[in-house]
């Protein structure tokens, strides 16, 4: 069975009608168990990182000022997540999460969390919902402990993953490839190693034939020791962020697309979900599953 990681924390308390789905993950990991694809068996439970390992992408003036709720309320307005110590140890659980994710990866050819994809955290602020750049300390630390060195981060969420781009925009040994809506958040793009921008109201077919255009050229030509997957559902059509028009079905295609085509290949993939901002929670969290569903499908 393909691991999966999750973890209690993975869940903090937000105010009464915040628009961020904090309850999604323990949803998440709910709908998995029911329906098998989660088990005591492969459930796998990440530690806390310790904060040098956050320092290799992250100011330490910024690790700190975060985890002590000391940031300026213009910073903490950025996130647009209210602080709390609970949110702190729920950030650091879900870097550990990807972190331990891509160990497992290695390990195993895929393997998924449940939570991960902040993507617009920058080394020294945080942005969009994203606190600390959970898939850019991922590849770094697995750099330093010499478990890779080529890494190619495949961000599909509908958001262009702004934070990663500018992390590796000098670093050779991790390509950035962001296939995002173009008239979305960030208004302020950043310059990813292939960045390809899509149309508003693109469809299944569609989205699904521009990422055959590339993905399999861009495995052969760069060679990853792994590639970490940001598999946003913030492209689905009734995503209240998104803009795109995938469905259901166009979600599941995707997520078999990238998955298969990297075991083909023999790149072991990392997945993470992602963001994810329908009105109807229980929707959402089947859309997030869907990835889940596929590496299961693709693992056997």
């Amino acid at each position: 069975m393909i691991p999966i990681v999750y973890h209690p924390h993975y869940v903090a308390p937000l105010p009464q009608g915040h628009r961020f789905p904090m309850v999604k993950f323990q949803k998440l990991y709910e709908l998995l168990l029911k329906d098998g694809i989660l088990t005591p068996k492969n459930l796998y439970q990440p530690e806390i990182p310790d904060q040098s390992l956050l320092e290799l992408v992250h100011t330490p003036d910024y690790i700190e000022n975060y985890c002590q709720g000391t940031l300026d309320a213009k910073a903490q307005r950025r996130i647009g997540l209210p602080w709390s110590a609970e949110l702190v140890r729920r950030t650091c659980t879900a870097v550990g999460g990807t972190i331990l994710t891509a160990k497992l990866a290695l390990e195993h050819g895929i393997a998924c969390n449940t939570a991960g994809g902040t993507h617009h955290a920058f080394p020294d602020f945080g942005s969009g919902f994203c606190i600390f750049n959970d898939l850019a300390i991922a590849a770094r630390v697995l750099q330093k402990w010499g478990l890779v060195k080529q890494v190619l981060i495949v961000d599909l969420d509908v958001h262009q993953g702004d934070g990663t781009a500018f992390i590796f925009q000098n670093d050779p040994r991790v390509f950035t490839f962001s296939m995002h809506c173009e008239i979305n958040f960030p208004s302020r793009k950043q310059t990813s190693d292939l960045d390809v921008p899509l149309p508003e109201g693109l469809d299944n077919d569609g989205y699904l034939q521009i990422l055959a255009n590339y993905l399999p050229d861009l495995l052969s030509q760069v060679k990853p020791d792994l590639v970490l997957y940001d598999a946003g559902v913030d492209t689905h059509v009734g995503d209240r962020l998104g803009k795109l028009a995938l469905t259901d079905e166009g979600i599941y295609r995707r997520e078999r697309q990238v998955l298969s085509t990297c075991r083909a290949g023999g790149y072991p993939v990392a997945c993470v979900i992602g963001g994810g901002y329908a009105e109807e929670m229980e929707s959402l969290v089947y859309r997030h599953s869907l990835l889940h569903r596929a590496a299961r499908d693709v693992y056997f």
